[in-house]
């Protein structure tokens, strides 16, 4: 029977983690499990140990999905804020900034 190890650590998404590669690293963990979930099938061993291996992998697979899927909509809705923000900023050519300001004494 082949052990197939199941450890996933728990993404964090928080202002020093890197969004972009957490989502390649979930995706590669994602692509090994299912890789593995494959070798189980191919694995001697008892049908009730195999089923169990791949019930649990499918699990961690799903979790991994779950959190990739956070990732992404995070990422875009940042994108978002992003591009609103220089929308914000290029709209009407008479905005105020600290190099182009009037002072207007009446």
């Amino acid at each position: 029977m082949t052990t197939i190890s199941t450890s996933t650590p728990a993404v964090q998404s928080g202002g020093s983690s890197n969004a972009s590669s957490d989502i390649a690293r979930i995706t590669r963990q994602i692509a090994k499990l299912t890789q593995q979930l494959k070798d189980v099938a191919d694995s001697s061993g008892s049908e009730d140990d195999k089923k169990k291996q791949q019930e649990m992998i499918q699990t961690q697979i799903k979790m991994l999905q779950a959190q990739l899927a956070q990732l992404q909509r995070e990422q875009a809705e940042k994108s978002q804020q992003k591009q609103e923000q220089q929308q914000a900023k290029v709209e009407g050519v008479n905005r105020p900034s600290d190099d182009h300001q009037i002072d207007i004494y009446i």
